[in-house]
């Protein structure tokens, strides 16, 4: 931070070697944002905040250390109860939000993330405070790639897990720090590593893909590293690693949590020296790649059970990101099947349709335990299979016997219910039959399209 206040809040000489290497990376992204941004310890220092952070008061702050409360929150003690203090009492906790600060004036905060160690302990977390009333000149690094405020490159949302998802992308995007992906299947991660590199300084550059979990581990190294002429039986020429064609760009390790131990150990070398060797070769080649990794499993776990390398771990996630499944962000859905039905409309060259409104309802009230995939998939497939200007709840549910369809069937027979009851007390003056209210008639099972006899 620019000012002789910012001065004061820095890493004291042999701090831990991951938390000074995550507060470069902060102080890189936040410079020159107009949101504001903090890093805050144990005992409520503030380690570091941009300018936009102390731009409020910044001479009260000009020749001593700051606290939280006192330089947000306008405090002389600390507030009640912070929510941000989670992040140091369950480790296993990734984020936290504030709406208040206890009996006091509000801090601002937006949500507060830990930030881990090479210990494993949480010591400090990154705030990130919500947007100022008053409207600003903006002057991060939001690339034209954000549509609206629901999207950003190709991942779409206006939950509040996903708005968090979009925010972080879009102050990690300009680092050239390693970014961690975690989420289930289907969450979406090689989209949003695809989205970090294409709202980034490095979008013009490669992006290269690698499934780490579907290589054994020699040839794994091959195809990263390279190898040389000789190097092993059928190695015929030398070869270039995808390392080195992602020179200037990025390069996305999926399913790492898959690889092995030898390997973990070079790649970590890889991460901490800046440079490979190919196989069979002794001559170390820079790289300029940024490196972005991905699991759907728990990584901290597998470091407890020694199945992954901690100081790995450590080095891969210098800017972890987690993926929301789609249970989560249930509101985002509709904006989904209208994206999903859009698109496999056009690829299949059919006329654009739309979806009814009972069918949104059905959709959006689906488990979808192979989350935003399944979804996809499932839409595409009631494209292909039915016809119409519109899709149905009957058209949604009656394709298959996928793992949704018995959920989608529940789900639909309720909402039929709701409208037959609905209709039954829109009209008191129709005569019904006992046999007409426990068994509805063909005429009613039309009209909603959700009826299986």
């Amino acid at each position: 931070m620019a000012g002789s206040h910012k001065q004061a809040n820095t890493v004291p000489s042999g701090a831990d070697p991951i938390l000074t290497a995550r507060l470069e990376a902060i102080k890189q992204l936040a410079g020159g944002l107009s949101e504001r941004v903090a890093v805050v310890d144990r005992g409520f220092n503030v380690i570091y905040a941009n300018e936009s952070a102390w731009s409020e008061d910044a001479s009260r702050w000009s020749d001593r250390q700051a606290k939280c409360y006192e330089a947000f929150a306008h405090r002389n003690d600390p507030c009640g109860t912070c929510p941000a203090t989670k992040l140091y009492e369950s480790p296993e906790v990734q984020s936290v939000a504030c709406s208040s600060g206890g009996d006091g004036t509000a801090c601002g905060m937006h949500q507060a993330f830990p930030l881990v160690s090479s210990s494993g302990e949480v010591e400090t977390v990154l705030v990130l405070f919500k947007a100022p009333p008053k409207p600003t000149k903006q002057t991060s690094r939001v690339h034209p790639g954000t549509k609206s405020e629901s999207t950003l490159g190709e991942l779409i949302g206006s939950s509040a897990p996903m708005r968090e998802v979009l925010d972080m992308i879009r102050l990690v995007a300009d680092s050239s720090a390693t970014v961690l992906i975690q989420g289930e299947s289907g969450t979406g991660k090689e989209l949003a590593a695809k989205t970090i590199h294409q709202t980034s300084y490095r979008r013009d550059k490669p992006f290269i893909v690698v499934d780490c979990g579907s290589l054994p581990e020699t040839l794994l190294e091959s195809e990263l590293f390279g190898h040389v002429k000789g190097a092993f039986t059928g190695a015929h020429a030398t070869k270039r690693g995808l390392f080195e064609e992602a020179d200037g760009g990025t390069i996305f390790l999926d399913e790492i949590a898959d690889t092995t131990p030898v390997f973990q150990s070079k790649l970590l070398r890889v991460l901490q020296e800046g440079e490979i060797k190919r196989v069979g070769g002794n001559q170390p080649i820079k790289i300029d790649a940024r490196v972005i990794s991905a699991t759907n499993k728990d990584l901290t776990e597998l470091v407890k059970g020694k199945a992954f390398r901690q100081d790995l771990y450590y080095r891969l996630a210098v800017l972890p990101l987690s993926l929301p499944p789609l249970r989560d962000r249930r509101e985002d859905i509709p904006l989904l099947v209208q994206h999903f039905v859009a698109a496999s409309c056009k690829r299949h060259r059919q006329p654009i349709r739309q979806v009814s409104p009972d069918a949104i309802q059905v959709l959006t009230q689906a488990s979808w335990p192979g989350n935003v995939r399944e979804l996809q998939h499932y839409l595409e497939r009631a494209v292909v299979t039915t016809t119409g200007p519109e899709l149905n709840c009957k058209d949604i549910v009656a394709m298959g016997s996928d793992p949704a369809e018995h959920d989608l069937r529940t789900i639909a027979r309720g909402a039929t219910r709701q409208v037959e009851r609905a209709r039954i007390l829109q009209a008191p003056n129709t005569p019904l039959s006992p046999t007409s209210l426990i068994r509805p008639s063909k005429k009613l099972d039309s009209a909603t399209h959700c009826v299986y006899m």
